[in-house]
């Protein structure tokens, strides 16, 4: 009697201790297992492609402070300013107004981006250098097929080719479209160009008029050719003094003769004078031949503005 108690006590105990044991190694198996699933939802919901989890992290664009879309052209072309340097003093160059026709001045446009990628130590600590290289997309496409970089070797050789393309894609002369003594039809030369339906009635005119507005630039380089020489701004309110210095600091470090106006012909809804009646100092530097980039002469001249500027 004694033997089969002890049997069954035995028994007893023995079946407990298995019960318990499967218990235990069930309840960690559940507790691993939610681990692991954890692992996995954070790394689908909050991590990097290594699984590491990114804190805070969001869908939101990020935005490229190097460069801004201005505006678009008549035909959806976007009208990009690129920026170099972070100081407070901001000049703006712009090539292109005239698109195909002065294709040369997008072209030192874009070598003065290389050049300052190249030197950013030229780009003193207070001044910010913005560069517009192409403000008619549409009429530069229209000459060498494409309204971004290019090479003069896709230009045509025949001047008479590139002249369709001085205008935007509404036939409307750009440097004819701005606030001072805007008409509805200007002169280039001996030919009668269309100044747009209003003033400021493109959209890559006024692109450069919001950008301006809001930007508030301290000083404007406009290139234009050809004639060779550095020209003031003014709107029937005199040229600014600063005007007259900035003019005179890139004559003489580039070897252009300077002029007070440019008066080879009657200009109407012109850019930099509309800039003089915003009371901002403006130039236009007109090179010499539709063909080159002059970039040693216009070098130096950037050089000593960047160099004046750096003292304010």
């Amino acid at each position: 009697m004694k033997k089969t108690i002890i049997i069954l006590l035995a028994i007893i105990l023995i079946g407990a201790g298995v019960y318990f044991f499967f218990i235990k190694s069930s309840s960690d198996s559940v507790v691993i297992s939610n681990e692991n699933e954890t692992a996995d939802l954070i790394h689908s919901e909050g991590s990097d492609e290594t699984g590491d989890q990114v804190e805070g992290q969001t869908n939101e664009p990020q935005v490229d402070e190097s460069k801004t879309v201005i505006g678009k052209s008549v035909d959806g072309r976007n009208i990009t300013a690129y920026h170099y340097g972070s100081g407070d003093t901001e000049l703006l160059f712009i090539g292109g107004i005239h698109g195909g026709y002065s294709w040369n001045t997008a072209l030192v446009a874009y070598e003065l981006m290389d050049y300052l990628e190249g030197n950013p130590s030229l780009i003193p600590d207070n001044v910010k250098v913005t560069v517009i290289p192409v403000l008619n997309p549409d009429g530069l496409s229209k000459v060498v097929g494409t309204a971004g970089r290019f090479a003069s070797t896709d230009v045509p050789s025949l001047q008479e080719k590139t002249i369709p393309g001085r205008f935007n894609a509404n036939e409307v002369d750009l440097n004819r479209n701005f606030d001072c003594d805007w008409q509805s039809t200007g002169k280039w030369n001996s030919t009668t160009v269309s100044g747009g339906n209003t003033v400021f009635s493109e959209p890559e005119s006024l692109a450069i008029k919001n950008y301006v507005e809001t930007r508030k630039p301290t000083a404007v380089v406009v290139w234009y050719s050809a004639v060779g020489g550095v020209f003031s701004s003014s709107c029937h309110n005199g040229i600014l003094d600063e005007t007259r210095t900035i003019t005179n600091t890139y004559a003489k470090a580039s070897g252009y003769p300077s002029y007070e106006e440019f008066d080879f012909y009657e200009i109407t809804g012109d850019m930099v004078n509309w800039l003089a009646k915003k009371n901002i100092p403006a130039i236009s530097v007109l090179l010499s031949t539709h063909e080159d980039i002059e970039w040693s002469k216009n070098l130096a001249g950037i050089k000593a503005l960047l160099n004046y500027y750096s003292k304010f």
